[in-house]
């Protein structure tokens, strides 16, 4: 008789830690999305809760989700390799455009105002 009983406590008690586990498991991506402050955080712990319904086939995709954002550097899909070290600013090229205009008109003096009149 005394068996009986503990095995039901053991069978209640595994069922438990496994309900407690999935439920924890899902919240992984929140998690993560909450410690990097991801502007989507709220959506990935709705789309968790989600998940416990589609038993867990999108979580996967809410772990990349939520790795995707740093704080420090964004969403990081930039492709810095392909930008030269020095990009031009395009102000400093107008302004230096404009100079070179300006210059090239103060030195150009019309033909028929450099010839004495006879």
């Amino acid at each position: 008789m005394f068996l009986n009983y503990f095995a039901l406590g053991v069978l209640v008690f595994v069922f438990l830690v496994i309900f407690y586990g999935i439920i924890a498991i899902h919240d992984i991506p929140y998690l993560m999305a909450k410690k990097r402050n991801h502007p989507h955080a709220d959506a990935i712990h709705t789309a968790g809760w989600v998940s416990l319904f589609t038993l867990h086939v999108i979580w996967p995709f809410l772990w990349i989700w939520a790795t995707l954002y740093q704080p420090e550097r964004g969403w990081g899909m930039q492709n810095h390799g392909a930008q030269s070290p020095q990009q031009p600013d395009i102000d400093a090229l107008s302004r230096r455009v404009a100079e070179l205009e300006n210059r090239l008109a103060a030195e150009h003096v019309p033909a028929d105002k450099n010839t004495p009149e006879s």
